[in-house]
């Protein structure tokens, strides 16, 4: 049997994730919302970034609310594509401070709001097209979350939310890939050993 290549893995479990109904999806999605709040480093955050869903994404939107009621400061990324990077704003009203960016998806509207500054963030929430149980995780293919990660937010959390159709035995990783601290699905929290 042929090994089947990152963009091959990426593209058969995106397919999956996008034949989940629309009302699983969202049921799903709320049940991992929830148990995110069972990590202690997430739920005594002062500070996190998360991304605002796309797709057929985990849904984020209504972590935003949740966050801001418990005081919270909330970040959502903006996608600069030259050079490659990652820019953390605050998003407190995701009708007023997000507009289509990057391949569409909503994203800060930076015409309104001010870069927030990524050493302060204590949690990432990252998306992803495949995981696994030992921290790997395959994104979308630019590397902008690995960027991110290994050189404006070295000291955050890292956890990755997934539905369990997304999860495999193993991620085919490269070096620049970092792996995650969690693993948060509907079914189960995976917390991962990862040397620094």
């Amino acid at each position: 049997m042929a090994i089947e290549t990152r963009q091959e893995l990426r593209r058969r479990i995106l397919e999956r994730r996008d034949s989940i109904p629309a009302e699983e999806r969202q049921r799903n999605s709320t049940v991992i919302v929830n148990n995110l709040w069972q990590i202690d480093g997430f739920s005594s955050a002062q500070n996190i970034m998360l991304y605002i869903n796309f797709r057929s994404e985990v849904e984020t939107l209504p972590l935003i609310e949740e966050c801001t009621k418990r005081n919270i400061q909330v970040t959502a990324p903006l996608t600069i594509t030259k050079p490659p990077r990652l820019v953390p704003f605050p998003v407190t009203d995701p009708e007023k401070d997000l507009r289509p960016g990057y391949c569409n998806i909503p994203e800060p509207d930076q015409d309104r709001l001010t870069p927030w500054d990524p050493s302060k963030i204590d949690v990432v929430l990252l998306p992803g097209s495949v995981f696994d149980r030992q921290g790997g995780r395959l994104g979308y293919g630019g590397g902008y979350y690995d960027r991110f990660l290994s050189q404006e937010a070295p000291q955050a959390l890292r956890i990755a939310l997934a539905f369990e159709i997304q999860i495999v035995d193993k991620v085919p990783v490269q070096a620049h890939d970092i792996p995650m601290h969690y693993l948060v699905s509907e079914k189960k929290i995976t917390h991962i050993e990862t040397t620094p």
